[in-house]
């Protein structure tokens, strides 16, 4: 091989995390549930790439049905039932996709396309596409693909998920169920996914993932082409590819059957740290957490506080809980285990309505704030201050183990990431005081919770750590956010001033 040529791919190589791809000192995906293409690539310049994001998941690119609830809104499950694999929806178009894609990997921000492949739609009134294709429900006749009845399961309704075949075979909510074992299907759908890798994209969300066949789904992604070079991925790249299986301990259908395949959604998460940072469970236990706790292995498993699913249909912690949504975020973020997921929302009080819209059902552009929030009906949990400056924690502290773990046998704890960061959490009904071995250099720090540094100045509370290691953290009972945050990065630490004690 030419030396050259070694050496730029070396140097590719050791930019780029092999399984993610994601940029080496990036760790973490944000779902912008919803947003316009064009939005997106605005939001990989002007923010996510500079606060160290490092993908986006977007909503499912397929052209899906226009459906109309009995209030006259279009629901947000629209974009989960397909009537083709053309990319018009109304997020935007193939070339609005191409742009997104362009300009988010040249800021090094990953694009993740949730795909739809179990399934294309129910049976509606209406019959018409984003992109203006028609079905024929009865006949489950999909010319714009084309599919046709040959192509589907024998009808039946999945009523017992402890039956692996009927979960598999049978229609999830009435949606029409592909048969991933037939030939043509298969090949349709990597032709589909190979589109998308072409146009830029770097991995993929498998949508209802138990709802198929590893072995068809095994059979899809051998077929899949490796990541297009003109966007600057190194050579035989394959996409990163993590799949929806749904699993709380008890199913038959359990994510084994699809690690290895790739990553898949582990929603354990989020149903246990609810109850930890609620206050119904202490946050001594979270000492052992991970697999010790039942969960899937970290090297496979795709970690979420909520998504665009569990918001609406479980009792999970959202935006709408601010103080236990972000403390169970900063710990996600701040310990290993897992590939993180942060969700990013627009205001909702009806289960059903899709996102912000005008008259005309055009999706709404979020308007940024001089604080950096959103406005124009979207929440954008990721603009939050106590979330992104997680995400600069955790690029800090990544491949650390961590250490110096403490706990007042209750619901105060604290923990570090080697020499490289430190987190406290009150989660209790009395306030915390107490001076703690955090294992960083000594210096002065800025909170990053409470606030950013801005030059020499905190904004924020600044916490000072001595030649020993060591550091005082006082925290409130009532506090707006029940943890602080420190590392050894140019968010938190100040090089030039130190404090001996």
């Amino acid at each position: 091989m030419n030396r050259v040529l070694f050496l730029l791919l070396i140097n590719l190589s050791g930019g780029v995390c092999i399984k993610t791809n994601l940029l080496s000192n990036r760790t973490t995906i944000v779902h912008l549930f919803e947003w316009k293409w064009r939005d997106i690539a605005e939001e990989c310049e002007r923010f996510l790439a500079p606060k160290g994001f490092g993908a986006v998941q977007i909503s499912p690119p397929s052209e899906n049905l226009i459906i109309k609830t009995q209030n006259d809104l279009r629901p947000w499950y629209e974009r989960y039932q397909v009537m083709s694999y053309n990319l018009e929806t109304r997020s935007g178009n193939q070339d609005d996709f191409l742009n997104m894609t362009k300009r988010c990997n040249k800021v090094g921000v990953r694009i993740y396309a949730d795909v739809v492949v179990n399934h294309t739609t129910g049976s509606h009134k209406s019959n018409k596409g984003t992109g203006g294709s028609t079905a024929d429900f009865d006949k489950y006749s999909y010319p714009s693909v084309p599919y046709n009845v040959e192509n589907f399961h024998s009808f039946c309704i999945i009523n017992n998920y402890y039956n692996a075949t009927e979960v598999r075979n049978c229609q999830l909510l009435g949606l029409k169920d592909l048969n991933q074992t037939e030939e043509y299907v298969r090949q349709n759908i990597a032709n589909y996914i190979n589109k998308l890798i072409k146009l830029g994209v770097a991995g993929l969300r498998i949508d209802a993932a138990k709802h198929m066949w590893p072995s068809d789904l095994k059979e899809i992604y051998t077929r899949l082409d490796n990541l297009n070079p003109e966007f600057g991925f190194p050579p035989n790249t394959r996409p990163y590819i993590y799949q929806e299986v749904i699993y709380y301990g008890s199913e038959p259908i359990r994510p084994e059957e699809y690690t290895p395949l790739g990553d898949v959604t582990e929603f354990r998460v989020g149903n246990e740290l609810k109850n930890v940072f609620r206050g119904i469970n202490s946050l001594k236990w979270l000492v052992n957490w991970g697999e010790k706790w039942g969960l899937s292995p970290s090297k496979t498993a795709l970690v979420f506080i909520d998504n665009h699913d569990t918001q609406r249909s479980s009792d999970m912690l959202t935006y709408k809980e601010a103080r236990a949504y972000k403390a169970a975020i900063a710990f996600m973020l701040a310990h290993p285990y897992g590939q993180p997921r942060i969700m990013s929302s627009y205001f909702f009080t009806n289960n059903e309505i899709g996102p912000p819209s005008d008259d005309s059902e055009n999706i709404l552009s979020p308007i940024i704030n001089e604080d950096d929030t959103c406005g124009n009906g979207w929440v954008c949990e990721h603009r939050w201050r106590q979330i992104y400056q997680m995400i600069g924690f955790r690029n800090v502290v990544i491949n650390t183990s961590i250490k110096n773990w403490w706990d007042d046998d209750n619901k105060q704890i604290a923990f570090g990431r080697d020499a490289k960061g430190f987190i406290v959490f009150n989660g209790d009904e009395i306030e915390l005081n107490v001076t703690l071995q955090t294992g960083l250099p000594p210096g002065e720090y800025c909170d990053v919770i409470s606030g950013l540094r801005v030059g020499s100045h905190c904004t924020g509370n600044k916490i000072y750590v001595n030649n020993d290691g060591r550091a005082h953290f006082y925290k409130t009972q009532y506090a707006e956010d029940m943890h602080i945050a420190i590392h050894v990065g140019k968010e938190s630490r100040e090089y030039h001033r130190k404090r001996d004690k």
